[in-house]
């Protein structure tokens, strides 16, 4: 996800404009820029790659003024180049644009028939044209934005620069979030709160449609249908201190090792110990109605997701559909009266999960959202806010939010089983007293860091990788396979254990690790069966499983990695941890970039 930062200040705003960009480096990027005010000019610098690229051009061609706007580009239409690189200007305007414009080609098509000239091939200069024509043809720049905006089909956030007006930036938004931010003689611009958070705490969220013009006095926000309004303003509670590092060596490894602290916060705010009850947010709806969940997410949090149906259909009774959000609309389900559809994302701006909520809602669906921004369009467009409590992740292959969404999830599993009557006192009391097992599970399972880190470069060599699990460790799998091709880059592919016999066992061979999730219990015996198919053709295999499992099946094996052994319920949390810590030492003994693993956004907000 592209990120945004503008300043309308009474100071130099390139540094500051480059620490704001270094704020959301986490969403995923390939090229940068910056674009300032200063003597009726816009200074613009570019650069492909990281932002050290963009901090070298700076230094050698300084961008300087009090007015300015900055942008990491993810590439979606155009390569990553410095010409499509971000600002993007003509002599009257730069702006800088998160998401996409749907119609830009037939915009495109009649702006060169007017004689205009494109320098990029992306879809974001049409923009900057037709507001240039606006200016050109003596409009203010608020009759300029007002005139375009209803021209744009897609989802965007702009932030706008004017030459002739250099006191002044204009923000706008759709299906893409922008925040403004309010100092002292200062106003500011930004995708989120973290960007803003070493220049303000003061930030209003604009709502869909909104548009703001922005001033050394403050901001003047309207929305869709241009009439002046007021967005609250709130403390945003963002910290500078919460993008450091540490003595970590990357953000993943940070996060890795948070998860016994952020899932006990996160389980605090459902969990009333004393009563060892599970307590939800205040509903506005019975859930004892709720008839069927139709389950909602995109990549880690589609995994979790599968965690999910097994909890629910097991404990609640309660019939599940799950979907990958790019695909749910365009199946055109099935939606009965009565349904529960959850939501779970990280960021809560996912485009095509939103896309599917809003679906939802339209077809009379009650609207449940696990995310962990409680402040994003997905958070504020819900009948039912579940929050995670994970805090800022930076890193873009998702580990904390992962194990912070499962607590939440199995929370809501017990919390509907004993709305429908379907989970009594003592059943409840058992579930909690195992949920507040998992921190400390997490905690054992972190200690053997090291040991997984001495075998990373058995793995490390391999072009292609298999995971297998059973029950709730089948999604595990598919976790684990995915974390290791989002950062090392190497070809992993999550199986149901069962499946193997039915075509992927033709992979196998002794250059194919096979990594089996096995936690003794009532799935261990059919598990460790498929295991020794592998075995018998030459597969590397290594069983991660616990003392009893890896007494009973590790002899022959490559490798093992202990687990604590705990229930059925909380395996899922805590088999996450060794999936997560294998993929991050086979991509360091790689030398891949952990934190910001080539061609991946933290974010996707387009579809």
């Amino acid at each position: 996800m592209c990120g945004i930062i503008g300043i309308v200040g009474h100071e130099e705003v390139a540094d500051r404009l480059v620490d704001g960009l270094k704020r959301m480096e986490y969403r995923g990027y390939d090229s940068a820029g910056v674009c300032t005010l200063s003597d009726n000019q816009l200074i613009r610098r570019r650069a492909e790659g990281k932002l050290a690229n963009l901090v070298k051009e700076l230094a050698g061609n300084p961008a300087h003024g009090t007015v300015g706007i900055a942008h990491t580009r993810w590439a979606t239409h155009g390569a990553p180049t410095t010409s499509n690189a971000h600002p993007h200007a003509t002599g009257e305007v730069a702006l800088v644009h998160n998401g996409i414009i749907e119609n830009f080609r037939a915009l495109r098509e009649e702006l060169v028939a007017r004689g205009r000239v494109f320098e990029s091939e992306t879809d974001t200069e049409v923009v900057a044209h037709l507001v240039s024509e606006q200016v050109e043809a003596g409009n203010s720049p608020e009759d300029a934005v007002r005139a375009v905006l209803p021209r744009l089909r897609g989802a965007f956030a702009l932030a706008i620069a004017f030459r002739q007006h250099p006191d002044l930036l204009i923000g706008a938004r759709l299906g893409s979030p922008l925040v403004v931010g309010y100092g002292d003689g200062e106003t500011y611009l930004g995708s989120d709160a973290l960007a803003l958070a070493p220049l303000t705490q003061k930030i209003s969220y604009l709502e869909e449609g909104d548009w703001v013009v922005l001033t050394r006095d403050g901001a003047r926000v309207y929305d869709s249908h241009n009439n002046p309004v007021t967005r609250e303003v709130t403390t945003s509670g963002a910290s500078a201190a919460a993008i450091e590092k540490g003595n970590y060596r990357h953000f993943m490894q940070k996060e890795i090792f948070e998860q016994p602290v952020v899932v006990a916060q996160t389980l605090r705010s459902y969990i009333r110990q004393l009563e060892r009850q599970i307590a939800l947010p205040q509903i506005d709806f019975d859930l004892s109605n709720i008839n069927r969940v139709t389950i909602v997410a995109c990549g880690t949090s589609y995994y979790a997701g599968m965690v999910a149906k097994y909890w629910f259909e097991q404990f609640a009774r309660v019939p599940v559909d799950i979907d990958v959000a790019s695909e749910f609309r365009y199946r055109e389900p099935v939606l009965e009266k009565g349904g529960l559809a959850l939501f779970i994302s990280q960021s809560g701006e996912t485009a095509d999960t939103l896309a599917a909520l809003r679906h939802c809602k339209e077809e009379g669906q009650t609207i449940a959202v696990v995310v962990n921004v409680p402040t994003s369009s997905m958070a504020r467009e819900a009948d039912l806010l579940l929050p995670t409590h994970a805090g800022p992740e930076i890193g873009v292959a998702s580990t904390k939010a992962f194990t912070c969404q499962l607590a939440v999830l199995a929370a809501l599993a017990a919390h509907l089983a004993v709305s429908r009557g379907r989970m009594d006192a003592d059943e409840e009391a058992s579930v909690v007293d195992h949920l507040l097992q998992a921190p400390a599970a997490l905690n054992a399972a972190l200690a053997h860091d090291e040991e997984i880190a001495a075998m990373a470069h058995l793995v490390s060599p391999a072009r292609d990788v298999l995971y297998l699990g059973r029950g709730p460790d089948y999604p595990l799998a598919l976790e684990g396979a995915l974390k290791l091709k989002e950062i090392s880059y190497i070809h992993a592919e999550g199986y149901a254990s069962g499946e193997m016999k039915h075509g992927p066992i033709a992979l196998i061979d002794e250059a194919v690790p096979v990594i089996v999730l096995a936690p003794s219990g009532p799935l261990f015996e059919k598990t460790v069966s498929n295991m020794q198919e592998v075995r018998a053709r030459g597969g590397k295999v290594v069983l991660i499983s616990d003392a009893a499992g890896i007494a009973e099946a590790g002899e022959g094996c490559m490798a093992t990695i202990e687990m604590p052994r705990v229930h059925p319920l909380i395996a899922p949390l805590v088999y996450a941890v060794p999936v997560q810590l294998l993929a991050y030492h086979v991509a360091v003994a790689k030398g891949t970039d952990v934190d910001q693993p080539r061609n991946l956004a933290k974010s996707v907000t387009v579809e």
